[in-house]
């Protein structure tokens, strides 16, 4: 670990509140560390939580590694409705009945998004058109044709079906969308969803139970901040390098 007078140079583990953006956990970590070389590792929406990998001064030069890797989520999708953002915070563009789905029905749609299949990123992701964030054309009320992409899902299960939620987990690639991921199987079975909450469980071989949290990050000295910083070598060798 580095020394608290040092310039920290590595990773932290922390678990984003809900109700924050990416940038907000980044901002608030500057200024406990006094240091504005900070970045993040995949955006995690202000409605999720859990684990953001945050890249601490020389610790940046490894932050593509660290997004190139796996990630599992748990989650909650609410049958029946679909928003514009596919999840909770959009606007509800269409309602539908649910039927009395069985658990070999809803076991059969996730199965259909397992292994390799092609995404169309939503619209309210950072992916960039014309090099303009999506989102930012999506405030503006536009909608422009995004490329299908290439993704992978390891695995998944369905922890609950209390209709119409459905609690689920899910292992997949990068570049992976957990909403649109919803809002696909919510059109195989036919009533639409939305994703309702998410939870970012692993990035690759860190796990969010070893995370710090934005309350402790407030809270604590720095020093005790400065000590939960992975160093370069342990990052190696956590990810196997």
């Amino acid at each position: 670990m580095p020394s608290s007078s040092a310039t920290p140079d590595g990773v932290l583990l922390v678990d984003k509140a809900e109700g924050m953006t990416s940038h907000d956990v980044v901002a608030l970590v500057r200024r406990k560390l006094e240091i504005k070389k900070v970045g993040h590792c995949g955006t995690l929406d202000p409605i999720a939580t859990g684990l953001l990998l945050l890249t601490i001064g020389r610790g940046t030069k490894v932050q593509d590694l660290l997004m190139s890797e796996d990630k599992e989520y748990v989650g909650t999708l609410l049958l029946g409705m679909i928003t514009d953002t596919q999840d909770r915070q959009g606007k509800i563009v269409e309602q539908r009945s649910v039927p009395a789905l069985g658990e070999n029905e809803i076991r059969a749609a996730f199965e259909k998004f397992r292994g390799d299949f092609y995404q169309v990123p939503p619209m309210v992701s950072a992916k960039k058109h014309g090099g303009v964030p999506l989102y930012k054309l999506a405030r503006q009320g536009k909608v422009v044709e995004r490329e299908p992409r290439l993704v992978h899902v390891y695995r998944y299960s369905v922890d609950r079906v209390a209709l119409p939620e459905i609690d689920f987990s899910v292992v997949c690639s990068k570049g992976f969308y957990v909403r649109t991921y919803v809002h696909d199987i919510g059109e195989t079975l036919g009533c639409g969803a939305h994703l309702h909450s998410l939870r970012r469980t692993k990035s690759g071989r860190f796990a969010v139970a070893n995370a710090v949290t934005v309350d402790q990050i407030k809270s604590a000295p720095r020093e005790e901040i400065v000590a939960r910083i992975l160093s370069l070598p342990e990052v190696s060798r956590m990810r196997g390098a």
